[in-house]
């Protein structure tokens, strides 16, 4: 733990030198974790700027009001269109880039409005060994990575977190609906409803980490192994494939690897 204080030591150091911070917050770990630190250190100088999208999960956005409300802190909710950037409805390898440039875009650009020049964003050292196409976008746009540059692992973040007494210490990790689909098919609305609902079921019958990959009108569940026993109990596989059939999917499987954060990932990164 005197590791950990350390890291957090230096973490309060590297904010209170920014003066003022938006911190880019959509109610995830990461990002919970990097907003409280934040608010702790810099009071009324840190305001949360967050993105109301359609490839966003609806819990996340009422999570994320409800935290800031809680805590006292400014928030600005910007509306993003990402089914209108050019090319992410035909998710490319690439599609990250192209949201995550849009998205935060808007959010620097608000938090400027707001008097706000600085912008960060909660990344962490385990990212980097994912396929993140979506870092360049945050680079190019010079915005701050401070659970990064500073060497916090996701493991780090939950310890500090359930530490400090963020309800969020042991949430699933956030990722936008769209890395629910194969990349080159193609992204709707509708789909994205279907995985948004789905997820949700999921995680009100006491699933915990769930990604609901949508392979054309196949579901393909991930939820932790240790899980596996209460999902195929004869009641559960019932009631859950006849809630997905009324979702809108024709089929419904269990990936007997289990929860893989980034799964989609696999073809990109040589791992098939």
């Amino acid at each position: 733990m005197d590791e950990l204080h350390e890291k957090k030591r230096r973490l309060e150091e590297y904010l209170r030198n920014l003066l003022s911070v938006a911190v880019a917050f959509s109610s995830g770990v990461d990002s919970t974790f990097l907003l409280k630190v934040a608010h702790d250190v810099l009071g009324d100088h840190v305001i949360a700027v967050t993105a109301s999208a359609k490839s966003f999960p609806a819990r996340e956005q009422r999570e994320a009001e409800d935290f800031c409300a809680d805590a006292g802190i400014r928030q600005i909710v910007v509306d993003a269109d990402v089914m209108s950037i050019p090319g992410f409805r035909d998710n490319p390898p690439d599609r990250c880039y192209l949201c995550k440039k849009e998205i935060f875009t808007r959010l620097i650009g608000a938090a400027a409005d707001a008097g706000f020049p600085t912008v960060a964003e909660g990344s962490n050292k385990d990212d980097e060994s994912d396929y993140r196409p979506g870092m360049r976008a945050i680079a190019e746009l010079r915005v701050r990575s401070p659970l990064r540059e500073l060497g916090f692992t996701k493991e780090d973040i939950r310890e500090l977190s359930r530490e400090a007494g963020l309800p969020t210490w042991r949430k699933q990790s956030f990722a936008c609906l769209a890395t629910r689909f194969v990349y080159g098919e193609p992204i709707t609305e509708e789909k994205l409803v279907m995985v948004d609902r789905a997820e949700q079921y999921l995680l009100d019958r006491g699933f915990h980490n769930v990604r609901v990959r949508l392979h054309g009108d196949i579901a393909r569940i991930e939820i932790n192994r240790a899980e596996f026993a209460q999902i195929i109990e004869p009641e559960t596989v019932s009631e859950l494939n006849g809630q997905f059939r009324k979702i809108g999917f024709r089929y419904v499987t269990l990936d007997l690897g289990g929860y893989e954060q980034g799964s989609m990932n696999r073809p990109i990164l040589g791992r098939e």
